[in-house]
């Protein structure tokens, strides 16, 4: 399938603004979630079902965060987070999605 030239132009404008709406609504989504799950932990911890040291927490964050730090910063060279479109429709998720 071959795209007109006449509308060939409105694909690089219109694909980085549907990634940054995309994006937006999973960042979106992701910050809620992660609030509910600490608010699920900080009740638990709270009433004694659990129970959370400092040192537990440092070990776990030293164990995952590098994993988490090295995929995400493969996933952010894949973005256009330097087009303009990309930037309003990132804007547009977090806000509206």
């Amino acid at each position: 399938m071959v795209t007109p030239p006449e509308i060939a132009w409105i694909v690089p404008i219109i694909m980085p603004f549907i990634i940054g709406l995309l994006v937006g609504f999973i960042v979106k989504h992701t910050i809620k979630l992660m609030f509910a799950v600490a608010a699920l932990v900080i009740l638990l911890v709270f009433t004694g079902v659990i129970s959370i040291t400092y040192q537990d927490i440092f070990t776990q964050a030293l164990k995952f965060l590098p994993n988490i730090i090295g995929t995400g910063s493969g996933l952010v060279d894949m973005l256009p987070y330097s087009s303009l479109t990309f930037i309003i429709g990132l804007a547009l998720g977090l806000w509206k999605g």
